[in-house]
């Protein structure tokens, strides 16, 4: 048996295409500004709250990571409704993904915070600076430096998860491929396609985000 493909088939709906990266990328980039504050919030909670926020905050951690994405995404978009929450597929993956980012971003800035040397804490306090400035100015900056190939990783990783969100209809890149082959069964090809546009995707936003943290949020242009 002869096999042919037709790539021709997948690249001429290249519009769809174009809008599921748009998509992908418009998720991507709120779920990792809210995500990572959150993390940020989330891990002074951890290191330096008051015990009930650090359980609070410890308790929600782990029930993000010991549960699937895909579990935590359904109980947004079909499980809220039944408490009077209803939310388009956009916004629900939003919360998801957010959610999900934040916890594990939790984990990553707090390592980093609790990296920082006390000899540092130690200036801070000889200069009479407030806890708020010691941590934004002092603790902060240095805590994401170090930290900082890692949340690009699960940015990344968070991206790529965003390919489940196409099961609640969210018009991104894998639901704009599966759309494509359901109209001209060329399966094979809409996902090589896809597969080939997701690593380009991913390799981009990693080299983007390796520049610019230096650069935007921590100072440092080495």
């Amino acid at each position: 048996m002869r096999i042919t493909f037709d790539f021709a088939a997948v690249l001429t709906q290249w519009p769809l295409l174009l809008r599921g990266v748009a998509w992908t990328l418009a998720l991507t980039a709120v779920s990792a500004v809210l995500g990572v504050a959150i993390g940020v919030g989330g891990a002074w909670a951890r290191s330096a709250g008051p015990r009930w926020l650090r359980t609070v905050a410890g308790a929600y951690v782990e029930l993000v990571r010991n549960t699937p994405f895909i579990v935590q995404l359904f109980f947004v978009f079909f499980g809220l409704p039944a408490a009077g929450v209803k939310l388009s597929p956009e916004t629900a993956s939003v919360i998801a993904m957010v959610v999900n980012l934040g916890a594990y971003a939790t984990e990553i800035v707090r390592a980093g915070l609790e990296a920082t040397p006390r000899g540092q804490l130690e200036a801070a306090a000889s200069l009479a600076l407030t806890r708020a400035q010691t941590f934004f100015h002092v603790v902060l900056p240095p805590a994401l430096r170090k930290v900082w190939p890692a949340l690009v990783s699960q940015i990344v990783i968070v991206m790529l998860g965003s390919a489940v969100c196409g099961q609640i209809s969210t018009e991104e890149l894998s639901y704009a491929a599966n759309l494509i082959q359901s109209r001209n069964f060329r399966a094979f090809e809409a996902f090589i396609v896809a597969t080939g546009v997701y690593l380009l995707l991913a390799l981009a936003l990693r080299r983007a985000l390796n520049w610019a943290g230096p650069r935007f949020l921590f100072g440092s242009r080495a």
